[in-house]
């Protein structure tokens, strides 16, 4: 009867596994339809569908072609669909149909493709075959026993063979388990000892056999009065068990398996796991050895919840497997699992960074870029407080859409205002402009004609200049705005840095000589042109807070050229840089400005003295002066967006 029990406690767990998967297969296509209908917002549209008897190929494809989207039917399945739907959004009619006709989803992008769900085969883990640890001395007849939960069958076996001494059972003894530890103790004192610590007597008869048979009292005990047997162990172990093989001084009370309670200092946890469970009938097994000691004061608890408390701080663990609670240490075969935990809203990258090092003691963690995924494998309590805190951070993060508007004014003016007269190599001839700039050159002859002009009036005689005399004046003023504009767009993810540069390159010869002295000297030249960079980088770190408040990091720097010290040299360069952080509000938009330039230069040449008497002075100079003014003004707003 008890077999059957445990077989219908196997297929019911099996039962509500394969049910919990089929949720947790469920919750996962919900999820990522969910995340699907920014980018694909007919699944978001209502259904207006009325089949009866149509293949689930015809029926998909329906859908797919009355709201715009992807989906791709496996034709090996045989499936028709009868239903009625109206008001139902896409999203709720694709879950249904995976739910009725167990079927999966499979993403690609933004391509679904549906096929058939395979219910995933139960892991079965195989028990390792425990060698019994026993010994024998010859030579001092002493006995060595370590022994947890073994079968009696087997101890007595191994017992004969080491020692060929015979040990048998008497009718109605087996099956039975055994646990005991004893070193180095005589052969007799052993058995004794075996038989006390598991409620059997060890008699020996004359011809030197050693029989085992079931304890005479607990015999009577058995055929009288079950309940009372039950009190009297629970009072004995209650009042009498301070000096038991348990270590410590230990007292426990265990009416049932929600309602245990165990007061002790320094007890051995294994002996207290044995004691309890053979008193409430629950199933155990060891699969490595247990020399941890606990301190445990509880009251009124379950014996899963005595477990952990007793195991915190420690390497052991346990799992509850076909009615068999499995207990040793996290590494060991048979307790160590592997497990795949796919991150739903992030990467995975660097996550594996972040998780604190004393919860993922012991445990190997794996990225797995292609499904996004961590590979976990160790003990199972490290791998779920693991996966509690990935669940915790994983999370969607912002995206923030970045708008930059920049632009650069720049409002120049140049001067240059001069008479320049000279003699020329051969005769000059009467050019230039008048209008609007004022540029004209005049011949010799012009010249003595202007002189001419002069001449006659009073005593005022110039006389004349020589053919190859030149004459120029010049008055010219130039103006000029530039305004440049641009108005990028960047985006990034919330934490992490977005760069723009826009550039523009120049470049210079740099030449090389080398002399060479052989036979001949030869000198060699190697030019190769350098290169000059001037750029405008704009680079922003945004920071989402809870309150859709945003923290701007902002790094500006922009250099530009100059005019060259001569032909041929490198251009020279002049940088405007800053770093500023702010918080602003979504989609509020701000200015950044201040960069500003004023350069002004005066030059001028003209005859000694002459140059410098006010009026006189622009017949006998020439002079430039240039005036400028460059402003830069950035403005930026920032818009989160999922």
């Amino acid at each position: 009867m008890k077999q059957y029990i445990k077989i219908s406690g196997v297929l019911i767990c099996l039962f509500l596994s394969l049910n919990t998967i089929a949720q947790d297969r469920i919750k996962q296509i919900e999820t990522q339809l969910k995340s699907m209908t920014t980018e694909v917002p007919g699944l978001e549209e209502n259904v207006q569908m009325s089949v009866s008897g149509v293949s689930i190929q015809e029926f998909m494809r329906g859908i797919a072609d009355a709201h715009k989207l992807n989906i791709s039917v496996d034709p090996t399945i045989k499936q028709d669909i009868v239903n009625n739907f109206a008001n139902a959004t896409v999203s709720d009619v694709l879950l249904f149909v995976c739910k009725e006709y167990s079927l999966k989803i499979n993403f690609i992008g933004t391509i679904m493709s549906i096929v058939k769900y395979e219910v995933p085969k139960p892991v079965i883990i195989k028990i390792p075959k425990k060698e019994l640890a026993i010994s024998y001395n010859k030579a001092k007849d002493e006995l060595t026993l370590d022994l947890k939960n073994d079968s009696l069958d087997a101890v007595v076996k191994m017992i004969t063979q080491k020692s060929k001494k015979n040990v048998v059972m008497a009718s109605g003894v087996s099956p039975k388990m055994v646990s005991v530890y004893l070193e180095n103790m005589s052969f007799e004192n052993a058995l004794e000892k075996l038989g006390i610590a598991n409620d059997l007597n060890i008699i020996k008869s004359e011809d030197g056999t050693y029989l085992i048979e079931k304890n005479s009292v607990a015999v009577n005990n058995t055929k009288g009065n079950t309940k009372n047997n039950n009190n009297n162990r629970n009072r004995n172990n209650r009042n009498q068990n301070q000096n038991n093989t348990t270590g410590g001084e230990v007292a426990y009370e265990a009416k049932s398996f929600s309602d245990i309670s165990v007061t002790g200092t320094d007890i051995e946890i294994d002996q207290i796991i044995k004691d309890i469970a053979e008193e409430i009938g629950v199933d155990y097994y060891f699969v490595s050895e247990i020399n941890d000691k606990a301190t445990v004061n509880v009251t009124s608890t379950s014996f899963t919840n005595l477990l952990d408390n007793m195991f915190q701080g420690t390497d052991l663990t346990y799992e509850y497997k076909n009615g068999v609670y499995i207990i040793g240490e996290r590494k060991t075969e048979g307790l160590r699992i592997t497990k795949v935990i796919q991150l739903q809203h992030r990467s995975v990258e660097t996550v594996n960074e972040h998780i604190p090092a004393d919860i993922k003691q012991d445990v190997d963690v794996k990225e797995f870029l292609d499904l996004n995924s961590l590979i976990l494998s160790g003990s199972a309590i490290r791998i779920e407080e693991i996966e509690q805190f990935i669940k915790q951070i994983d999370k969607v993060v912002p995206v923030i859409l970045i708008e930059v508007m920049i632009v650069d004014y720049t409002n120049s003016r140049t001067n240059s205002v001069g008479i320049e007269a000279g003699l020329g190599t051969e005769p000059a001839t009467t050019s230039g402009t008048v209008f609007p700039e004022p540029n004209v050159s005049l011949s010799s002859s012009s010249i003595n004609n202007l002189i001419e002009s002069f001449n006659g009036y009073g005593i005022l005689n110039l006389g004349k200049v020589t053919p190859n005399s030149y004459l120029n004046i010049n008055a010219l003023e130039t103006q000029g705005i530039l305004r440049v504009k641009s108005t990028p767009k960047l985006a990034t993810l919330n934490g992490h840095e977005a760069t723009m540069t826009i550039g523009n390159t120049e470049y210079y010869v740099e030449e090389t000589s080398i002399l060479t002295t052989n036979t001949a000297t030869t000198n060699t030249t190697n030019r190769r042109f350098q290169s000059v960079n001037a750029d405008l980088s704009v680079t922003i770190k945004p920071i989402v807070s809870g309150n859709d408040q945003i923290t701007l990091e902002i790094s500006v720097s922009q250099s530009d050229f100059t005019a060259r010290i001569e032909p041929g040299a490198p251009p020279g360069q002049v940088s405007r840089d800053f770093t500023s952080f702010i918080r602003v509000k979504d989609q509020e938009m701000i200015l950044l400005g201040g960069l500003e330039e004023k350069p002004i230069s005066e030059s001028g040449r003209g005859v000694p003295f002459l140059s410098r008497i006010p009026v006189i002075k622009w017949l006998f100079s020439s002079r430039n002066r240039a005036k400028s003014k460059s402003k830069l003004n950035i403005f930026i707003k920032p818009t989160v967006i999922y």
